[in-house]
């Protein structure tokens, strides 16, 4: 009972460098983008699978590519918001990013199987999705334990 009665101790709080974090965040959807990028022209050069264009479309296939990498780079700096948010006002941001970013990666991998593609299509496109999910989680998340530092409180003078 005396426990409850006594004064605690100031706790020490996580502070967040954000430019660090969102520093990370940039880098990750520069390499978001260029995953998507090698990953549709390994696709279509090495596999000659149909990966989100008709093979009539080339290498390079259509806009659609230019649009993949952008939406990959987009995703990334939204991850990254979203780790910003969690970091500032969660009991447990890694916990809690950790299973948005596997629920998000599982939507990506089932996203492809609701098209008309034929099957090598729609399998690789989830495994490059599976890909770029796990760059994109373990990037940020990587880039969120360096931007986050404990500071102890300063101590209150005696009165």
């Amino acid at each position: 009972m005396t426990a409850m009665y006594q004064s605690a101790s100031p706790q020490p709080r996580a502070v967040v460098n954000a430019g660090r974090l969102w520093a990370g965040g940039a880098a990750t959807s520069v390499v978001a983008a260029l995953i998507a990028i090698v990953g549709i022209l390994v696709g279509r050069g090495l596999f000659h699978v149909d990966v989100l264009a008709p093979k009539g479309a080339g290498l390079w296939g259509d806009a659609s590519t230019f649009w993949y990498a952008f939406g990959a780079a987009l995703l990334s700096l939204v991850a990254t918001g979203l780790m910003h948010l969690l970091l500032l006002f969660t009991p447990r941001p890694m916990l809690f990013f950790g299973w948005v970013m596997t629920l998000a990666t599982v939507v990506a991998m089932l996203a492809p199987f609701v098209t008309e593609k034929d099957l090598g299509s729609r399998v690789f496109t989830a495994s490059l999705n599976f890909v770029l999910g796990v760059a994109i989680g373990s990037l940020v998340a990587g880039s969120a334990h360096t931007a986050v530092r404990t500071q102890s409180p300063t101590p209150r003078p005696y009165r």
